[in-house]
């Protein structure tokens, strides 16, 4: 092979074992193996796993030790299959392969090969870094690769196990775990909470209709008068004004500071929530990987709905209290009279009166019962259309997923989409929800005994579309309010080198 003479094959691959036998033992065990390699700095040092493979399959004798003579027919014969999948990928015979014939070789297997991740795997294997892999660095490189599975497929799985083996010895055969921990890089926490700052407070006023149309409780009174009267076009065309009416109202209330009441305490809110969301929900999505044995880009679509739902009820249980008194002083300010700090200031303190820490976690229960289906189906859906897309566009240009950007206008149509779904589908929870938050302020004096009277009385006193009230506004809020944090946040995440 590569015209070397017999006499420097069998005094390299007896150079070889002396490094490896360290102690001097003419033979290996598992400790021992593990220790030349460090001593050489194999890739595999650490990999347990994988060195009791090797072990089984050099140890032909099954006396659990590799003896020389062993170690030499299995170098021999791993050297010829490295030698023969060497020369399928040297198209121009020069000797040495660049990135081009490697690229073009998994083409020709019919895999596809991230540049990053080709790069990555190049870099390792190009030792004295000159831009070519010589067959020298390529057997040092892949001696072990598990016998008889010398071909382009095998060689990126055994890659992808010896690159990502940890000081622990633990080995995650993926390409994105390396290492795994539970702890998730600061920029996540970062991208999020501009994401979460950013869609809200552009949608505050819609956010703010949506509370005050929520908070009320009986309908027009022109509406039930043409009801009454059977006019039934006339109650349908006064069902439809609640909307306007509202916009009126909060407009009379202090114009467009109305509009914008508890977005200061929304933002204060919103950005530690949407950055714990998404600090959990890559956390969660790294744990089911684990599990899994996969990585976080192609988790089981069940682990990957848990996921989601998890992210929501994380950060739910976090800022609710400050949840519960942002809708609590939006139902203050219908009134007139204090506005601002001092109006939260004021509402904190009523709260308080009324039973402590009690008030600030009401309707805790249904709040989580809301938003884990709600996360969850949002991040699955954006998740999956988002990998759909990426792989049409990769098919078409013939690359790999990681290869391809996702546009801006893409990922705010799916971010609205996945949304919408999700934000009506759990939206009565969310209504009844919001009443348990806001009862006995200025703008919902009712009160309740819990989620079954609040739920009872809606029914009783609005019918079943009471539980849909506001859900317009919420649409108009909740599509581009999703929209724009997805956009955010794929784009921070993108500039902090995240993706």
């Amino acid at each position: 092979m590569n015209g070397e003479s017999f006499e420097h094959r069998d005094r390299r691959i007896r150079e070889l074992w002396n490094n490896l036998d360290t102690r001097n033992e003419g033979q290996l065990d598992l400790l021992a193996l593990k220790k030349g390699l460090r001593k050489i700095d194999h890739p595999l040092k650490n990999a347990d796993d994988l060195l009791h493979d090797v072990l089984e399959a050099v140890d032909t004798s099954g006396d659990g030790r590799i003896q020389f003579n062993e170690f030499r027919v299995f170098v021999e014969h791993a050297e010829n299959e490295l030698w023969q999948l060497f020369e399928s990928i040297d198209r121009d015979h020069s000797g040495a392969l660049d990135k081009a014939e490697l690229r073009a070789a998994f083409s020709r297997a019919g895999l596809t090969i991230s540049n990053a991740k080709l790069d990555q795997f190049f870099d390792e294997v190009d030792t004295n870094h000159d831009g070519q892999i010589s067959f020298e660095e390529w057997r040092n490189f892949l001696l072990f690769l598990p016998a008889g599975a010398a071909n382009i497929g095998a060689l990126i799985t055994y890659y992808s196990a010896t690159a990502n083996v940890n000081q622990e010895g633990d080995v995650h055969i993926n390409d994105t775990l390396q290492g795994f921990d539970y702890i998730i890089p600061l920029g996540y926490f970062i991208a999020g909470g501009l994401a979460g700052m950013i869609s809200r407070t552009a949608t505050a006023p819609l956010d703010r209709l949506k509370v005050y149309l929520i908070a009320q409780t009986n309908p027009k009174q022109a509406a039930v008068a043409a009801a009454k009267e059977g006019a039934p076009l006339q109650a349908v065309k006064n069902f439809g004004r609640p909307l306007i009416d509202a916009c009126k109202d909060l407009w009379a209330a202090g114009g467009m500071r109305s509009l914008f009441a508890g977005n200061g305490l929304n933002v204060v809110k919103v950005m530690p929530e949407s950055a714990i969301k998404f600090g959990a929900y890559e956390a969660a999505k790294k744990a089911f990987a684990e599990f899994e044995g996969t990585d976080a880009k192609h988790l089981h679509p069940t682990s990957q709905f848990l996921a989601g739902g998890i992210g929501g009820a994380v950060a739910q249980c976090v800022v609710y209290p400050l949840d519960t008194l942002k809708f609590r002083m939006q139902c203050e300010t219908v009134g007139g009279g204090l506005h601002g700090n001092a109006l939260i200031v004021q509402t904190a303190r009523k709260m308080w009166s009324q039973g402590r820490l009690g008030p600030y976690y009401r309707g805790l229960g249904m709040g989580l019962a809301g938003m884990f289906p709600y996360s969850a189906i949002d991040l699955f859906i954006f998740e999956y259309c988002k990998h759909y897309v990426l792989a049409r566009k990769a098919k078409k240009n013939r690359c790999h997923e990681e290869d391809v950007d996702m546009s801006n206008f893409a990922t705010g149509v799916i971010g609205a989409t996945s949304g919408a779904i999700s934000a009506t589908a759990v939206y009565p929870i969310n209504l009844l929800r919001t009443r348990l938050q806001a009862q006995g302020t200025v703008l919902h004096p009712p009160t309740y005994k819990g989620i079954v009277d609040v739920t009872i009385k809606t029914i009783q006193g609005e019918g079943v579309k009471g539980l849909f009230k506001g859900v317009t506004p919420n649409l108009l809020k909740v599509a581009p309010a999703v929209s724009i944090s997805y956009i955010v946040y794929e784009n921070s995440k993108h500039l902090m080198g995240l993706n």
